[in-house]
C-alpha cells in the first residue's frame, strides 16, 4: 500500500498534465471490460473530462472506476452505492450531483475522490493511499485509525486499486 502512496505522489494522479496517450490507455482498459463501444468511447471522454475538470489523473479514475463498478453505469452494492462511482445516497446529496444521471455520477465520484485527495495529501498528514481509501471507508473512519482502516474491504480495495493503476502507468511507459 505504501507503494500506491508513493506512485501516486510522484507520479501523475494529482498532476493536471496529463499525458496524450492517457486517453488511449483509458479507452483501451474500458474497452477490455465491455468492449469496443460506443459506451466505451462516451466514458473514455467523460473520465478524461473529469480528469481535467478537477485534475485527478484519469488513469486513477479507471482504476477507481474499475474497482468500484466494473465499468456499469448499472452497478448497484448491497449497500446502497450506485453507478459507474458507486456513489452513496448521502454522499451524492451532499455533493449536489443526481448519481442515477452517469456523467453526474462521474463527476461526482471524481469530485468527492479529489476533495480526499485535498483533504489527505494536501495538509501533507497523510498520503494518496489514505485519500483513496477514505473514497471507500469514509475520511472518518482514516483519521479514527490513522491511516487506512484495518476493514477488510477497504485492505483489499486500496490494494485492487493501485494494482489496477500500476498496470495503467506501466502503459505509459516507452
Amino acid at each position: 500500500m505504501m507503494l500506491l502512496g508513493l506512485m501516486l505522489l510522484l507520479g501523475k494522479a494529482s498532476n493536471p498534465a496529463f499525458a496524450y496517450d492517457d486517453k488511449n490507455i483509458v479507452y483501451d482498459e474500458v474497452a477490455r471490460h465491455i468492449g469496443e463501444t460506443e459506451e466505451a468511447v462516451w466514458l473514455t471522454d467523460a473520465i478524461m473530462y473529469a480528469g481535467a475538470l478537477y485534475g485527478v489523473d484519469p488513469l486513477l479514475l479507471t482504476a477507481v472506476m474499475e474497482a468500484e463498478s466494473g465499468f456499469s453505469a448499472g452497478a448497484y452494492s448491497g449497500a446502497g452505492a450506485y453507478g459507474y462511482m458507486q456513489l452513496m445516497p448521502d454522499t451524492a446529496l451532499g455533493i449536489g450531483v443526481d448519481r442515477y444521471n452517469p456523467l453526474e455520477n462521474i463527476l461526482g465520484g471524481t469530485s468527492y475522490l479529489r476533495q480526499q485527495m485535498d483533504h489527505f495529501v494536501g495538509d501533507g498528514t497523510y498520503g494518496m493511499t489514505e485519500a483513496v481509501a477514505a473514497y471507500n471507508a469514509g475520511s472518518g473512519a482514516v483519521e479514527r485509525y490513522g491511516g487506512v482502516p484495518p476493514y477488510t474491504e477497504t485492505v483489499n480495495y486500496v490494494a485492487k486499486i493501485a494494482d489496477i493503476y500500476e498496470k495503467l502507468l506501466q502503459k505509459t511507459e516507452f
